[in-house]
């Protein structure tokens, strides 16, 4: 069993990445339908936050069939960060996870981020006053250092237990890597290996099969895998993973009816949440994914993603499934 503060996850469990735009609500909701064990809301901004920012609350929305979900903010100033804590907790969140790993430049050129990676002292005392502000567990999303010649994530994740981190996820490539290049799972691995280290290490990159998950939990010893691009327009890639754990099989293609079943639920869903507008700008980019693999689609995804208007994807959704029900995917 694996525990983050006193929250108790399954042997080798599955997380939802925070992701910008694709870890809301709706997805979060099928994604926890499909499986995933603990899930994370998009990042806040905390200066947004305290300046009230109506898209850095509206970040905030949590639901009970979510949990236990995580809210995970960023930031480099002390007082902003300790007064989004303060915020975050009236959202009732299981966790607070704190972004040490957005390699995006506005987030890198504040500090904030994959930034704190170049100031690790500063890194540790965030983290360190953040434990002291909340009765929440704190967790840290980080990566494996600034850049190739100061990799030090072995001393980083010891510094940040000892202040009070519950649990870490480590993406497997440095903040020049952006996301270039294949993730390096051994340095997390020796992580996980530090004798000293008692809390949950996760890997976090290029989990894109069952196989990969099946190699960081067999091969490199971690105790969870978070999970992010692999799962848009995909949230059942956490039941093919836990089927393929059970079985070493790989669970039957998800047919079109499913597809197209969950494809217009994250649309409703997001309508509901976000207004039509948003609701159908911030879903195109599942499409392609939910319907991956289909011959002949250039003309139904260009009408899903260019549309504005929700009733021609909804109707877009009825034709694919009416043209291609028979379809057999790989």
């Amino acid at each position: 069993m694996v525990k983050i503060g006193d929250i108790e996850l399954s042997n080798f469990p599955l997380l939802l990445a925070p992701m910008e735009d694709v870890s809301d609500p709706p997805f979060r909701a099928l994604c926890k339908e499909q499986g995933a064990d603990v899930v994370y809301t998009e990042f806040v901004s905390s200066e947004g936050l305290i300046r009230n920012a109506a898209k850095s609350v509206m970040k905030l929305d949590i639901y009970e069939k979510e949990r236990p979900v995580g809210i995970q903010i960023f930031g480099a100033n002390m007082d902003s960060m300790l007064q989004t804590i303060d915020i975050v907790e009236k959202s009732n969140p299981d966790i607070i996870d704190i972004n040490f790993g957005c390699p995006v430049k506005k987030v890198v050129s504040k500090g904030a981020g994959a930034g704190i990676l170049k100031d690790i002292c500063l890194m540790e005392k965030l983290t360190a006053e953040m434990v002291k502000r909340t009765h929440l567990p704190v967790t840290v999303k980080t990566r494996l250092g600034w850049d190739h010649d100061s990799i030090k994530i072995v001393e980083v994740a010891e510094r940040l237990q000892d202040v009070g981190c519950k649990a870490i996820s480590i993406h497997g490539r440095t903040r020049a890597q952006m996301y270039k290049g294949e993730a390096d799972w051994k340095p997390i691995a020796a992580v996980k290996n530090n004798s000293r280290m008692h809390i949950p290490v996760f890997g976090n990159g290029d989990v894109d099969s069952p196989e990969k998950a099946a190699l960081m939990r067999d091969s490199f010893g971690l105790d969870g895998a978070m999970i992010g691009r692999a799962t848009i327009g995909n949230p059942w890639f956490f039941k093919q993973v836990k089927h393929f754990f059970k079985t070493g099989n790989h669970l039957p293609p998800i047919s079109m009816a499913e597809r197209v079943e969950a494809a217009r639920r994250h649309l409703q869903m997001s309508i509901d949440w976000k207004g039509e507008k948003l609701g159908v700008f911030e879903t195109r980019r599942h499409y392609t994914n939910y319907f991956k693999g289909i011959p002949n689609f250039k003309e139904y995804r260009m009408r899903m993603v260019t549309s504005d208007d929700s009733k021609d994807v909804f109707a877009a959704f009825d034709e694919v499934l009416d043209k291609f029900s028979n379809h057999q995917f790989a």
